[in-house]
């Protein structure tokens, strides 16, 4: 929250590479919020349940408000039949822009949609339009995109002969890292989903 007020302040000028570096950045981190909420699914954020269920709720809602008690089955749904037609998250065939959309519209909700929306002319009330769309509005949207690249069209395309039916990413941790929060290590992920993300990289 505080990078966007930053950037919301921001002096914009599309000649200054900072724009840039502020909308990638932006993006990163609301990648981090979606990988936070989905630990907190695996009960990995905390040892407690209540904190571990109320700091997935919060990053959920974070991000384009998610509801965390919605995303929750739907992904043990995805890892009880990973690449069936019972899991939520797959799609055949394999073409990125019709999964894509068939992985972004079964988790977004018209109440979500009018709550962006508010919350889009409430903040150009404030800060000015472009900022709000640069550093709030497109960061969210191609967040979806990294989430989707890396989490699920990349390693579970294709036909994969092991048990959890995923690819992953050749070891690099700088890259792992930097790509999806070392969810590009897919296969490790399934193999021990209590991992949180910040210790994924050792099941390498």
């Amino acid at each position: 929250m505080l990078t966007t007020y930053f950037w919301l302040n921001h002096e914009f000028s599309w000649s200054n590479p900072l724009v840039y570096v502020g909308v990638i950045l932006q993006m990163h981190l609301y990648t981090g919020l979606f990988i936070t909420a989905h630990d907190a699914m695996h009960g990995s954020v905390s040892s407690h349940q209540s904190i571990n269920q109320l700091i997935g709720t919060l990053a959920a809602g974070l991000f384009a408000y998610n509801s965390y008690q919605d995303l929750l089955p739907k992904h043990h749904e995805h890892h009880r039949f990973v690449a069936t037609d019972k899991d939520p998250d797959y799609h055949e065939p394999h073409a990125f822009w019709p999964w894509y959309l068939s992985f972004i519209t079964s988790y977004i909700r018209w109440p979500q949609m009018l709550l962006m929306g508010i919350t889009f002319w409430v903040l150009v009330v404030f800060f000015p339009m472009t900022n709000v769309i640069l550093f709030w509005m497109l960061p969210s949207i191609l967040s979806t995109f990294q989430l989707f690249y890396f989490g699920t069209y990349t390693p579970h395309r294709g036909m994969h002969p092991n048990k959890h039916k995923s690819g992953t990413l050749s070891k690099n941790h700088l890259w792992a890292f930097l790509s999806c929060y070392f969810f590009g290590y897919h296969y490790e992920h399934h193999d021990s989903p209590g991992t949180p993300w910040w210790r994924l990289w050792r099941m390498k």
